[in-house]
């Protein structure tokens, strides 16, 4: 990894969560090492053969706490899922697949084939983890990224990108949020615009909305 990456890696850890004291020339560096961690080719014929998913960790709001977001990704056509914590273990993991994911898919009669996750403690482990479990009893395949190597979960690095620059950065400035329902309500209409409403560029949607 080269300095720059190192350097700008814990300029983001450090300083995401001070929303509103960071200056453009800040943000504008976070952003661009965000663009660094460019979208792979995943080759998906159809829509739930593999999800991507991550978590992102937005920093700490006054008298929220700290803050992640399960983020989850269909590799098919960008279909996304986001769903904010104050912590991230393997609760909250199994959580947004339980809660947003599997509930969309069930009512169309789609199943869900394999999901890709980075090789955090949040996403697999010793024997008997909850989240790994969850999947096996669902049939559901669970990938891992190369250790080490973030680059090979592009998709989702990219979709986290698009949540931090046409979302969080934006609604944040504008408004004072007190609690997580607060933010996650705002979100989700924000998800809504995202899949069924905004069209999206790129050789698998081609102009369309994620849900067509």
């Amino acid at each position: 990894m080269s300095k720059r990456r190192e350097r700008l890696q814990r300029f983001e850890e450090t300083h995401l969560g001070e929303w509103g004291s960071m200056t453009k020339e800040q943000m504008d560096m976070l952003l661009s090492h965000s663009q660094e961690l460019k979208e792979q080719h995943v080759i998906s014929d159809y829509p739930g053969n593999l999800l991507c998913r991550d978590t992102l960790e937005l920093g700490r709001l006054k008298g929220i706490g700290r803050m992640f977001v399960q983020v989850v990704i269909d590799t098919h056509g960008s279909y996304g899922f986001a769903k904010i914590f104050t912590s991230k273990t393997q609760v909250e993991t199994a959580d947004v697949l339980i809660d947003k994911v599997l509930p969309m898919y069930n009512s169309l009669g789609i199943p869900v084939n394999s999901i890709l996750t980075d090789n955090g403690k949040e996403y697999c482990g010793v024997e008997g983890h909850f989240y790994e479990d969850l999947l096996a009893s669902l049939n559901i395949e669970h990938r891992r990224t190369k250790v080490r190597s973030p680059k090979t979960n592009g998709f989702v690095e990219r979709f986290n990108r698009t949540l931090l620059e046409e979302f969080f950065v934006i609604r944040m400035r504008e408004k004072w949020f007190t609690s997580i329902e607060e933010l996650q309500a705002d979100l989700d209409a924000w998800l809504w615009y995202y899949n069924f409403e905004r069209s999206h560029q790129g050789y698998r949607v081609r102009g369309r909305t994620p849900f067509q």
